[in-house]
Protein backbone atom coordinates (compact mmCIF):
# COMPACT_ATOMS: atom_id res chain seq x y z
CA UNK A 1 0.00 0.00 0.00
CA UNK A 2 1.34 3.44 -0.86
CA UNK A 3 2.28 6.02 1.76
CA UNK A 4 -0.74 8.13 0.79
CA UNK A 5 -3.05 5.16 1.34
CA UNK A 6 -1.57 4.48 4.76
CA UNK A 7 -2.18 8.10 5.68
CA UNK A 8 -5.65 8.27 4.21
CA UNK A 9 -7.19 4.93 5.07
CA UNK A 10 -10.24 5.87 7.12
CA UNK A 11 -9.69 5.59 10.86
CA UNK A 12 -12.41 3.15 11.81
CA UNK A 13 -14.94 4.45 14.32
CA UNK A 14 -15.55 2.13 17.25
CA UNK A 15 -19.29 2.70 16.89
CA UNK A 16 -19.39 1.79 13.19
CA UNK A 17 -20.31 -1.87 13.51
CA UNK A 18 -23.07 -4.13 12.30
CA UNK A 19 -24.42 -4.68 15.82
CA UNK A 20 -25.10 -0.98 16.35
CA UNK A 21 -26.48 -0.12 12.94
CA UNK A 22 -29.88 0.95 14.22
CA UNK A 23 -33.05 2.03 12.43
CA UNK A 24 -35.55 -0.39 10.93
CA UNK A 25 -35.48 1.26 7.52
CA UNK A 26 -32.17 -0.30 6.43
CA UNK A 27 -31.92 -3.32 8.73
CA UNK A 28 -32.49 -5.82 5.92
CA UNK A 29 -29.88 -4.09 3.75
CA UNK A 30 -27.33 -4.32 6.55
CA UNK A 31 -28.10 -8.03 7.02
CA UNK A 32 -27.61 -8.68 3.30
CA UNK A 33 -24.26 -6.92 3.39
CA UNK A 34 -23.14 -8.79 6.50
CA UNK A 35 -24.11 -12.09 4.93
CA UNK A 36 -22.17 -11.24 1.77
CA UNK A 37 -19.06 -10.57 3.84
CA UNK A 38 -19.46 -13.67 6.02
CA UNK A 39 -19.80 -16.17 3.22
CA UNK A 40 -18.27 -16.25 -0.26
CA UNK A 41 -20.99 -15.20 -2.67
CA UNK A 42 -19.11 -15.44 -5.93
CA UNK A 43 -19.63 -11.73 -6.61
CA UNK A 44 -16.52 -9.59 -7.03
CA UNK A 45 -18.16 -6.29 -6.05
CA UNK A 46 -20.83 -5.01 -3.70
CA UNK A 47 -22.40 -1.60 -4.43
CA UNK A 48 -24.14 0.22 -1.58
CA UNK A 49 -26.47 2.73 -3.21
CA UNK A 50 -28.40 5.50 -1.50
CA UNK A 51 -28.66 9.18 -0.72
CA UNK A 52 -26.30 10.90 1.68
CA UNK A 53 -27.05 10.18 5.33
CA UNK A 54 -28.34 6.64 4.84
CA UNK A 55 -25.49 4.92 6.69
CA UNK A 56 -23.27 3.90 3.77
CA UNK A 57 -20.03 4.97 5.46
CA UNK A 58 -21.07 3.26 8.70
CA UNK A 59 -21.65 -0.01 6.85
CA UNK A 60 -18.37 0.11 4.93
CA UNK A 61 -16.50 0.62 8.20
CA UNK A 62 -18.53 -2.20 9.77
CA UNK A 63 -17.28 -4.46 6.98
CA UNK A 64 -13.69 -3.58 7.85
CA UNK A 65 -14.24 -4.14 11.57
CA UNK A 66 -15.76 -7.55 10.87
CA UNK A 67 -12.97 -8.49 8.48
CA UNK A 68 -10.18 -7.45 10.84
CA UNK A 69 -11.80 -9.33 13.73
CA UNK A 70 -11.65 -12.44 11.57
CA UNK A 71 -8.02 -11.95 10.63
CA UNK A 72 -8.64 -10.63 7.13
CA UNK A 73 -6.79 -7.65 5.70
CA UNK A 74 -9.23 -4.80 5.02
CA UNK A 75 -9.09 -1.12 4.17
CA UNK A 76 -11.70 1.63 3.95
CA UNK A 77 -10.74 4.70 1.94
CA UNK A 78 -12.70 7.84 1.18
CA UNK A 79 -12.46 8.79 -2.48
CA UNK A 80 -12.71 12.44 -1.45
CA UNK A 81 -9.46 12.13 0.48
CA UNK A 82 -7.75 10.04 -2.16
CA UNK A 83 -8.54 12.30 -5.13
CA UNK A 84 -5.74 14.86 -4.57
CA UNK A 85 -3.17 12.08 -4.96
CA UNK A 86 -4.47 11.01 -8.37
CA UNK A 87 -5.56 7.60 -9.70
CA UNK A 88 -2.12 6.08 -9.09
CA UNK A 89 -2.94 6.11 -5.36
CA UNK A 90 -5.12 3.04 -6.02
CA UNK A 91 -2.05 0.97 -6.84
CA UNK A 92 -1.51 -1.95 -4.49
CA UNK A 93 -4.95 -1.94 -2.88
CA UNK A 94 -5.63 -5.38 -4.32
CA UNK A 95 -3.31 -6.79 -1.64
CA UNK A 96 -6.17 -6.34 0.84
CA UNK A 97 -8.87 -9.00 1.06
CA UNK A 98 -11.63 -6.40 1.54
CA UNK A 99 -11.35 -3.01 -0.21
CA UNK A 100 -14.01 -0.42 0.64
CA UNK A 101 -14.18 2.77 -1.43
CA UNK A 102 -16.56 5.37 -0.04
CA UNK A 103 -18.34 7.86 -2.33
CA UNK A 104 -17.09 6.33 -5.56
CA UNK A 105 -19.46 8.48 -7.63
CA UNK A 106 -17.20 11.46 -6.90
CA UNK A 107 -15.00 10.31 -9.80
CA UNK A 108 -17.88 9.68 -12.23
CA UNK A 109 -17.07 11.47 -15.48
CA UNK A 110 -13.30 11.49 -14.90
CA UNK A 111 -12.06 8.94 -17.41
CA UNK A 112 -8.59 8.55 -15.89
CA UNK A 113 -10.07 7.72 -12.51
CA UNK A 114 -12.71 5.46 -14.02
CA UNK A 115 -10.07 3.47 -15.90
CA UNK A 116 -8.00 3.17 -12.72
CA UNK A 117 -11.03 1.84 -10.80
CA UNK A 118 -11.76 -0.58 -13.64
CA UNK A 119 -8.20 -1.95 -13.55
CA UNK A 120 -8.31 -2.15 -9.74
CA UNK A 121 -11.53 -4.16 -10.04
CA UNK A 122 -9.78 -6.63 -12.34
CA UNK A 123 -6.75 -6.94 -10.05
CA UNK A 124 -9.01 -7.55 -7.04
CA UNK A 125 -10.87 -10.25 -8.95
CA UNK A 126 -7.56 -11.91 -9.88
CA UNK A 127 -6.64 -11.97 -6.18
CA UNK A 128 -10.08 -13.34 -5.13
CA UNK A 129 -10.69 -10.23 -3.06
CA UNK A 130 -13.90 -8.29 -2.61
CA UNK A 131 -14.48 -4.68 -3.65
CA UNK A 132 -17.18 -2.72 -1.86
CA UNK A 133 -18.20 0.73 -3.00
CA UNK A 134 -20.75 3.32 -1.95
CA UNK A 135 -22.65 5.32 -4.55
CA UNK A 136 -25.39 7.94 -4.42
CA UNK A 137 -27.43 6.01 -7.00
CA UNK A 138 -27.39 2.91 -9.16
CA UNK A 139 -24.25 2.79 -11.35
CA UNK A 140 -26.28 3.09 -14.57
CA UNK A 141 -27.90 6.30 -13.29
CA UNK A 142 -24.60 8.06 -12.61
CA UNK A 143 -22.51 9.99 -15.19
CA UNK A 144 -19.79 7.39 -15.65
CA UNK A 145 -18.11 7.53 -19.06
CA UNK A 146 -16.59 4.04 -19.14
CA UNK A 147 -19.26 1.47 -20.11
CA UNK A 148 -17.10 -1.44 -18.92
CA UNK A 149 -16.91 0.04 -15.42
CA UNK A 150 -20.68 0.55 -15.26
CA UNK A 151 -21.13 -3.05 -16.41
CA UNK A 152 -18.80 -4.40 -13.70
CA UNK A 153 -20.40 -2.33 -10.94
CA UNK A 154 -23.90 -3.29 -12.06
CA UNK A 155 -23.37 -7.05 -12.18
CA UNK A 156 -22.27 -7.59 -8.62
CA UNK A 157 -24.45 -7.41 -5.54
CA UNK A 158 -26.41 -4.13 -5.38
CA UNK A 159 -27.84 -3.08 -2.03
CA UNK A 160 -30.08 -0.02 -1.88
CA UNK A 161 -30.50 2.04 1.27
CA UNK A 162 -33.55 4.16 2.00
CA UNK A 163 -33.76 7.60 3.61
CA UNK A 164 -34.40 7.38 7.33
CA UNK A 165 -37.81 8.25 8.69
CA UNK A 166 -38.24 10.18 11.92
CA UNK A 167 -38.90 7.06 13.96
CA UNK A 168 -35.64 5.56 12.67
CA UNK A 169 -33.72 8.71 13.56
CA UNK A 170 -35.23 8.70 17.06
CA UNK A 171 -34.32 5.05 17.57
CA UNK A 172 -30.75 5.71 16.44
CA UNK A 173 -30.44 8.75 18.72
CA UNK A 174 -31.68 6.81 21.76
CA UNK A 175 -29.45 3.81 21.02
CA UNK A 176 -26.34 5.96 20.58
CA UNK A 177 -27.09 7.85 23.80
CA UNK A 178 -27.48 4.58 25.69
CA UNK A 179 -24.21 3.28 24.24
CA UNK A 180 -22.45 6.36 25.65
CA UNK A 181 -24.02 5.88 29.07
CA UNK A 182 -26.26 8.92 28.68
CA UNK A 183 -29.68 8.71 30.25
CA UNK A 184 -32.07 10.31 27.78
CA UNK A 185 -35.77 10.47 28.60
CA UNK A 186 -38.44 10.33 25.92
CA UNK A 187 -39.23 14.02 26.58
CA UNK A 188 -35.62 15.10 26.05
CA UNK A 189 -35.27 12.93 22.94
CA UNK A 190 -38.50 14.35 21.53
CA UNK A 191 -37.33 17.91 22.21
CA UNK A 192 -34.02 17.29 20.44
CA UNK A 193 -35.80 15.72 17.47
CA UNK A 194 -38.08 18.73 17.11
CA UNK A 195 -35.17 21.16 17.17
CA UNK A 196 -32.40 19.29 15.39
CA UNK A 197 -31.77 19.35 11.63
CA UNK A 198 -33.25 16.37 9.79
CA UNK A 199 -29.86 15.10 8.65
CA UNK A 200 -28.81 12.13 10.78
CA UNK A 201 -25.18 13.21 10.81
CA UNK A 202 -26.16 16.58 12.30
CA UNK A 203 -28.37 14.87 14.87
CA UNK A 204 -25.53 12.64 16.04
CA UNK A 205 -23.21 15.65 16.07
CA UNK A 206 -25.58 17.27 18.57
CA UNK A 207 -25.32 14.14 20.70
CA UNK A 208 -21.51 14.52 20.69
CA UNK A 209 -21.85 18.09 21.95
CA UNK A 210 -24.34 17.15 24.66
CA UNK A 211 -22.22 14.21 25.79
CA UNK A 212 -19.11 16.37 26.16
CA UNK A 213 -20.95 19.14 28.01
CA UNK A 214 -22.76 16.69 30.25
CA UNK A 215 -19.45 15.17 31.33
CA UNK A 216 -17.84 18.55 31.94
CA UNK A 217 -20.77 19.95 33.91
CA UNK A 218 -21.60 16.63 35.60
CA UNK A 219 -25.22 17.25 34.62
CA UNK A 220 -27.80 14.81 33.35
CA UNK A 221 -29.66 15.55 30.15
CA UNK A 222 -32.73 17.67 30.78
CA UNK A 223 -34.61 19.97 28.43
CA UNK A 224 -33.30 23.14 30.20
CA UNK A 225 -29.74 21.77 30.01
CA UNK A 226 -30.10 20.95 26.31
CA UNK A 227 -31.55 24.43 25.69
CA UNK A 228 -28.56 26.07 27.40
CA UNK A 229 -25.91 23.98 25.65
CA UNK A 230 -27.42 24.25 22.18
CA UNK A 231 -28.66 27.83 22.47
CA UNK A 232 -32.19 26.80 21.51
Amino acid sequence: MSESQLALGVRLRDDARFDNFHGDRNTDAAKRLEAACNQPTGVPVVALCGDADTGKSHLLQAVCHRSENRGKAAVCISIAELQPFGPEALSGLEAQEMICLDDLDRIAGDLLWEEAIFHLYNRIQDQDGLLLVSLSDLPANLPFKLPDLVSRLSHGLTIQLGIYRDDDRLKILMARAKKRGLVMSDDVAGYIMRRAPRRLGDLLGILDILDENSLQAQRRLTIPFVKTVMGW
